[in-house]
């Protein structure tokens, strides 16, 4: 799948938050400041000797319940997930945030402090791109009745989803969120959706000396007949924190994600292994490109040459780097901008026809039969195509990956199942059907 990719943006200029540290009580000052390109979000604990810095990234985070909490050096910085979440909804993806304390501020258990100081500041865009990863499989994991699942999208952009399910006799219930993020949809429905927790919770944590300047007023806190000292602002409202707790704790990616997340009663822990899972697919996925890319052909463009007929500007192959004759091939085709075809497809956003993937699918099956067909003096030309699929544009600069399958071969006819992929995301498949002719009467 290819991905238009958006540059990467910083804020204008600092901005300033404060409020009561959650779990300390302390009063917490936060700052944040503009970072260049490919800096990434940088924690800076102002109040230590050296002032340590602490990178935003899943490899800093350590073990903690109800929050997360990156490490770095000895120096920590706990509940980071409601400033990371507005720094990733609004697009913010290189910031040092300095605080004069081991937690961010708890402001009203939401990200709307943060989302307010950010665009009060202003955004900027940089120079360079904003790496993305493309959910090209799905993942799941579990956790007792907890899960968590990353498939493949439709588009280029990030679902999320989220059921929050509670018993019957719980206030809070069973409730669920869906959202296509983007920074509109993040600040209107995400950002204000406050940090939630039963009373018997509270009464717990108060006990073990946690959250002792922290009131009804400051998050939502429930009873057995509902939200107390306070009001809901969206009637999901849980369920919406709940994503906004997954925006926060994937963009320790530390790119954008293209896919669709779906969760069902998961929470910082499962958020934080599926970023690390994430992460390791992206890496597999890179080193089987790069095996590509240096594996030696078994059919250069020069043999390519000798068997099929084609010539510029409609020889679709560029090399062959498995073959099975008859049973299966692997091949490559890399798209140029420099392909005939751009100019008129369009001029003003590259797009490579459909049938000419599909023809070179069909160029890559005629290579995997014309070992039979060459010895017999016979070439193979398509009789048909079915179960034709064009499923994501292809563009300059991408790799299409050309793979094909004998079907069923017989004396005159032969059928063979193609896919064509990038990056490992299917574009395009048919099934097409050869017939063998003599070479003489195909010219």
């Amino acid at each position: 799948m290819h991905v238009t990719r958006r540059r990467q943006r910083t804020i204008a200029r600092p901005a300033h938050a404060h409020g009561i540290g959650f779990l300390t009580g302390a009063d917490v000052n936060l700052r944040f400041v503009p970072a260049e390109a490919d800096t990434g979000v940088v924690f800076e604990r102002v109040d230590l000797p050296g002032r340590p810095l602490v990178p935003a990234h899943v490899d800093r985070v350590i073990p903690r319940q109800r929050r997360t909490t990156l490490e770095h050096d000895g120096a920590a910085v706990e509940m980071v997930e409601h400033v990371l979440a507005a720094l990733a909804g609004l697009q913010v993806d290189n910031c040092r945030v300095e605080i004069d304390a081991s937690e961010t501020p708890g402001c009203d258990g939401s990200s709307q402090a943060f989302v307010e100081a950010i665009e009060a500041a202003g955004i900027v865009e940089l120079e360079k791109e904003r790496p993305a990863l493309v959910i090209d499989k799905p993942i799941s994991i579990r956790d007792g009745a907890a899960a968590l699942s990353a498939f493949p999208g439709d588009g280029e952009g990030l679902i999320l989803s989220y059921q929050l399910d509670y018993d019957a006799h719980n206030p809070i219930g069973s409730q669920s969120h869906f959202v296509a993020l983007n920074p509109e949809t993040f600040r209107r429905d995400i950002a204000p959706s406050r940090t939630f927790l039963l009373e018997a919770e509270a009464h717990s944590l108060r006990q073990a000396g946690v959250g002792r300047r922290t009131t009804e007023a400051d998050l939502l806190i429930f009873g057995n007949e509902g939200v107390i000292g306070n009001t809901l602002r969206f009637a999901n409202e849980p369920s919406r924190h709940k994503i906004l707790d997954m925006v926060g704790d994937l963009a320790l990616l530390g790119r954008d994600l293209i896919g669709h997340i779906v969760a069902h009663r998961s929470g910082h822990h499962l958020n934080a292994e599926l970023a690390r899972r994430l992460l390791k697919a992206a890496e597999n996925s890179r080193a089987h490109r790069d095996d590509l890319e240096t594996a030696v052909p078994r059919l250069d463009i020069a043999a390519i040459m000798k068997i099929l007929p084609h010539r510029y500007p409609f020889l679709l192959v560029d090399r062959v780097l498995e073959i099975d004759p008859g049973k299966r091939i692997l091949a490559l085709k890399n798209i140029s901008c420099n392909e005939p075809f751009f100019q008129g497809h369009w001029p003003e956003r590259p797009v490579m026809p459909g049938v000419l993937i599909v023809e070179a699918l069909a160029q890559a099956a005629g290579l995997m039969i014309s070992d039979r067909a060459v010895h017999d003096g016979r070439m193979a030309v398509i009789a048909s195509l079915d179960h034709v699929k064009i499923r994501r544009p292809v563009v300059p600069g991408d790799q299409l990956v050309l793979e094909a399958k004998g079907l069923k071969l017989r004396s005159r006819l032969a059928d063979v199942r193609g896919v064509a992929r990038v990056e490992g995301q299917v574009v395009a498949e048919a099934t097409i059907r050869f017939m063998l002719i003599e070479a003489e009467r195909a010219a």
